[in-house]
């Protein structure tokens, strides 16, 4: 796992920003703790800091081609690498390093843009073509690793691992995009490729670019897409056959030349992840909890039971209300505003298992590929209802009860029927946007201060849900849902949130479950084997009997959350009430009305009111603001010259 950055001219071939380049690079030294590298040329500079864990003699960056006309910076791994190698050995290429990267730049030299489509694993990378000279970036198809990009005003483009990267670029505007911040108090993240600046960009999943000398910046192509086709066998063969594909893509990830370990929260993915890792392996595994002195957040009892059950080297750590300092360090990890709380335990996590790892496998992605999540089943039902009746008849049956019904936002959601009114008079992309979102529209629009009104416009974030509902390669309700949340939430949340805290600490994170084939597959199984009489992960849970005792399996899901309601009634409460004592003539009253958001934390004090998570999503606004957005990048320092890093002035020099 890797950072990389970089420059290049649009405009033409200046000579390259060095001091630019190698203060991007270091701004994300946390990435790569073993070495960095750069390479410079007219027109172009790139930067990699390197955690070495594969080919750890020989797998520095930059890395070439044999006549130096090819050089790439990549961030990932690449884990069909010994197959890609045989069949461009086949083809008559000879290999010096025993690297991926090195098959990288060896799979663009035979099939150019379209090697992507052999590449199985998770990356970024920036690969520079000096024969035409053309810059190519490119991600991996989930969108495991990230990559940002902004043109600058002096006709040159730079990009980055992480947004402080680009940040650090003198030139680069740094205007507050309205529609991100809407996004953010809507979602609790924002979407790809979207960024909290209007200048900068992510390179979304599944996506490539490339860019010429002398030429305009054309628009990312996307080079892959969830395919989902349908799949007809029998549950037990089913339940086989996912056992089998996510033992094999379990078993690959562990290819490594350092320690790997795993994430186990004691819930089903994690547990699953852990148990087919210690198949898979010949020695005892590491994994690493996170618990919580709350019982009814603390599942460390279960992953005991897992850990005890293979033999595991287990460390547990707690999380608890006076860990503030974590809390303060968020902001600039993230380097935006991300309004996932679960963040803070992950960071937690990662910072413990770093110790004894360098990677860590995780179990994201099961409540995405086979209903895991309670909201599909709400929605599933709901699309039934909305099937049957037409808009007209539903803005009848539910409209007026839902204007009546009374608000019960603190109550479990069985009794929110105001909420199920609503979603239910909506069409398909509204009430799964209100089965999402964090903060009702009605609850948003009152948070926000009136200058953020003005600027915002008619944009609501239901339109990100919208534009994905409307490119699903299916019309199955329920894997229409699962195709929005791949495109979303998945890389601008979950995937998002477990790069940065581990990164954070030097640590490399690698997610079984999104092998790209799995995911297709997962994506095409029938309904009736994911959702059973309103629980998801039938199948799922099914194929892991075998490995995992009924009480793991089968117990009501707990997710990976905080105590946050009760932590706002105390230290987390004292401390937003400071920050907001001091805020009043800050920007954050640009964007929330300030007297909105105290009255919202003395209710959720008294304990009249849960307004937990919208107090968490202004806090974290405000320490982005704070944090990030108000400190102006450095001056650019001399040139380092240091003897760690090659500085080719020319390709083929």
């Amino acid at each position: 796992m890797c950072g990389i950055a970089g420059w290049f001219d649009l405009s033409g071939e200046r000579p390259p920003q060095t001091r630019l380049v190698e203060a991007m690079t270091g701004a994300i030294a946390h990435r790569g703790p073993d070495g960095d590298g750069f390479h410079f040329a007219p027109g172009v500079g790139l930067g990699h800091r390197r955690l070495a864990i594969i080919d750890l003699n020989t797998g520095a960056q930059p890395m070439y081609n044999a006549s130096r006309t090819v050089c790439i910076v990549f961030n990932g791994e690449i884990y069909n690498y010994r197959e890609l190698r045989s069949e461009l050995e086949a083809r008559g290429r000879r290999f010096v390093t025993s690297s991926d990267t090195e098959v990288v730049i060896q799979s663009w030299e035979e099939w150019r843009e379209n090697c992507l489509s052999r590449l199985r694993g998770m990356f970024a990378l920036a690969l520079y073509d000096q024969n035409s000279g053309t810059l190519f970036l490119a991600r991996d198809r989930l969108g495991e690793k990230p990559l940002y990009y902004a043109e600058t005003p002096d006709g040159s483009l730079i990009f980055g691992s992480e947004l402080k990267a680009l940040l650090v670029h003198p030139a680069l505007r740094r205007d507050i995009d309205p529609c991100a911040v809407e996004e953010y108090f809507a979602l609790g993240y924002i979407a790809e490729p979207r960024t909290i600046y209007r200048t900068v960009k992510r390179l979304a999943a599944g996506s490539c670019l490339l860019a010429q000398h002398g030429h305009a910046l054309a628009a990312p192509n996307t080079y892959w897409d969830p395919t989902p086709k349908p799949v007809h066998a029998r549950a037990a063969e089913l339940a086989d056959t996912l056992f089998e594909k996510l033992g094999a893509a379990t078993k690959a990830q562990l290819v490594a030349d350092v320690p790997v370990g795993a994430f186990l929260s004691g819930g089903v993915d994690s547990s699953g992840t852990t148990a087919l890792m210690a198949k898979a392996s010949t020695d005892p595994i590491h994994c690493f909890t996170i618990g919580f002195e709350d019982p009814r957040f603390d599942e460390t009892r279960y992953a005991r039971m897992v850990a005890e059950r293979y033999g595991a080297h287990h460390e547990i750590g707690i999380a608890t209300a006076d860990d503030l300092e974590s809390v303060h360090l968020l902001a600039g990890i993230f380097d935006e505003p991300f309004g996932d709380s679960s963040a803070l335990p992950t960071y937690l996590l990662a910072r413990l298992a770093a110790r004894r790892v360098k990677v860590a496998l995780s179990g994201d992605g099961g409540d995405e590929l086979f209903a895991g999540y309670r909201r599909y089943g709400f929605h599933v039902r709901e699309e039934a209802v909305r099937r049957i009746l037409p808009a007209s008849a539903r803005a009848l049956l539910f409209g007026f009860p839902a204007r009546v019904y009374p608000q019960l936002d603190w109550a479990p959601r069985a009794f929110r029927a105001r909420h199920t009114l609503e979603e239910l008079g909506a069409d398909t992309a509204d009430g799964y946007f209100m089965n999402v979102s964090v903060i009702e529209d009605r609850d948003r629009f009152a948070l926000y201060a009136k200058p953020m009104r003005d600027r915002l416009g008619g944009y609501r974030a239901s339109d990100v849900i919208r534009s994905w509902m409307t490119r699903a390669p299916t019309r199955d309700a329920l894997t229409i849902a699962q195709y929005v949340d791949v495109k979303t939430w998945l890389p601008s949340d979950i995937l998002t949130k477990v790069d940065r805290t581990a990164m954070a600490s030097s640590l490399e994170v690698r997610v079984p479950m999104l092998d790209h084939d799995f995911v297709d597959w997962a994506l095409g199984l029938p309904e009736s084997v994911k959702l059973s009489g309103g629980e998801g992960k039938a199948i799922f849970k099914r194929a892991l009997e075998r490995l995992l005792p009924k009480e793991v399996l089968y117990r009501p899901k707990q997710g990976f959350s905080v105590p946050l309601a009760d932590w706002f009634r105390g230290s987390f409460g004292r401390a937003f009430e400071t920050v907001l004592g001091g805020s009043a003539n800050s920007e954050l009253a640009e964007f929330v009305d300030l007297g909105v958001v105290k009255n919202l934390l003395a209710q959720h004090r008294s304990g009249t009111r849960d307004h937990s998570r919208t107090l968490w999503l202004v806090w974290m606004f405000e320490r982005f603001l704070t944090e990030t957005h108000a400190r102006l990048p450095e001056p650019l320092p001399e040139s380092t010259n240091q003897e760690s890093a090659p500085r080719d002035l020319s390709l083929t020099g």
